[in-house]
């Protein structure tokens, strides 16, 4: 058992509480972070006279070799040792000798953790940003290629006003695009070090934190050495930004399993992100947004117990805090995996966009422009509602749409319709007068895409 302590302590800990303390099965992964860490300190410490620098490079060079032989896999990091930390000391005092002794000098392990985690989140907020700016991309791309694809706009679930595939899928783009927005503020508010705060109050080291911080892309030290081993703010603020992700996956998930279905017919998913029935050789399943779906309640789940877990800690550092490593990393892979598969299927469906137009056609859509017909005639719009609602209840009786409907129907509820009413009411016209801003008029939606696009 390969442990940073012991000297206080007459008989090694008992196996199984051993194991029950133990993080380096799931820790191992932040060793590029703890390497860099390390690195960053021997770096002070050798500038501030506090190591030689003999034992600096010494120890530069014994950590570079640890992180390229493990990543060559000519080094396994095994269960024997007790956490990532103490897997690189011992493998750096096996390497160099008692030089490797000192690079723990004016650290520990509260500072160090809280660090690591701190660099793993940052680097993982830009890789997830880089998959949701190619979700986004991929979003764009439909937006483009689908500005007169028509398709009935819902409230309720039950059809509302005409729209456009390119307006509908520009909503989603506005989401993922506030997502990123989160994700950049949780790295601003994270971005300052804790290395150098020690335990929890500091060292009577002569360390330089400013300098250290600069070494490793932080704005500054943080200001408070209790608060520095103790704040896993971010790691909470990461898990509700990814589960904002993952909600918006999962409404987009939702409609691309309703499209999909037999009762709507307006999307066909690539057979690469579907999956067939064991016993119904029909059925071609929509699995990857089912799943996406499903996985939203692990991240949830993950910000829920992080949140229990840190609400009756007191300061400074507790044990409970290991706990903010497996369910983040978990929410990372899963929320990373789910962007990625769901920017491939959206890039390679296919949309039945005449099936698309005829039920916007149906359902009475263009009932709120038949009002406005009458207002722009000088029917007052409460009247006007009432008079297109008496004609909704005539076509639902009759089975006929408001385009279907002749004149003299028309003009039996209300003599002020006349022949452009039909103009009025086309399908083409309720989407093409909508442009004021973020509407989905070509004039509007042209807007909103060169607009998205610059921003891309």
């Amino acid at each position: 058992m390969a442990q940073l302590w012991g000297g206080r302590f007459t008989k090694e800990t008992d196996k199984l509480a051993y194991a029950f303390n133990a993080s380096i099965s799931f820790d191992r992964r932040l060793l590029p972070q703890d390497i860099a860490g390390s690195c960053a300190h021997v770096k002070m410490l050798a500038k501030q006279g506090i190591l030689t620098e003999q034992e600096r490079d010494a120890i530069l060079q014994g950590l570079e070799s640890i992180l390229v032989d493990v990543q060559a896999g000519k080094l396994q990091i095994t269960e024997q040792y007790e956490d990532v930390h103490s897997f690189v000391e011992a493998n750096l005092i096996a390497r160099i000798g008692d030089a490797g002794k000192k690079l723990h000098t004016g650290r520990s392990r509260n500072d160090q953790v809280a660090l690591d985690m701190k660099l793993y989140v940052r680097d993982e907020i830009a890789n997830i940003d880089e998959e949701l700016k190619e979700l986004l991309q991929t979003l764009l791309e439909q937006m483009k290629a689908n500005r007169d694809t028509f398709m009935p706009g819902f409230t309720h679930l039950q059809k509302a006003q005409p729209t456009t595939l390119a307006h509908h899928f520009g909503a989603y783009f506005e989401m993922f695009r506030r997502d990123r927005g989160r994700l950049a503020d949780v790295k601003k508010r994270l971005n300052l070090c804790p290395l150098g705060s020690g335990a929890l109050a500091g060292t009577t080291y002569p360390l330089d934190r400013a300098y250290t911080a600069e070494l490793l892309g932080f704005d500054g030290p943080t200001r408070n050495s209790m608060d520095s081993v103790s704040d896993r703010d971010y790691v909470l603020e990461l898990l509700s930004a990814l589960s904002m992700v993952m909600m918006h996956l999962s409404r987009f998930s939702e409609e691309v399993i309703l499209w999909n279905s037999n009762e709507y017919q307006f999307v066909e998913i690539d057979d690469g992100y579907s999956t067939g029935s064991s016993i119904m050789p029909q059925k071609k399943n929509p699995d990857i947004a089912e799943l996406v779906r499903g996985k939203t309640g692990r991240v949830y789940g993950a910000l829920t117990a992080m949140l229990t877990t840190m609400k009756g800690i007191p300061l400074a550092y507790d044990k409970d805090m290991q706990e903010d490593k497996e369910g983040t990393f978990d929410a990372i892979d899963t929320v990373k995996g789910c962007v990625r598969l769901f920017s491939g299927m959206l890039r390679t469906m296919r949309f039945h966009k005449p099936r698309m137009e005829e039920s916007a056609k149906h359902g009475f859509t263009n009932a709120t422009d038949a009002a406005d017909y009458l207002v722009n005639h000088g029917v007052p719009f409460r009247d006007a509602h009432g008079i297109v609602g008496q004609l909704v209840l005539y076509g639902i009786q009759h089975h006929k749409a408001l385009d279907d409907f002749t004149l003299e129907e028309f003009q039996a509820v209300s003599a002020v319709f006349a022949q452009d009413i039909y103009d009025a009411i086309s399908l083409e016209t309720c989407v093409e007068k909508r442009n004021t801003t973020g509407a989905p008029g070509s004039a509007a939606m042209d807007a909103e895409i060169a607009e998205a696009e610059a921003y891309l």
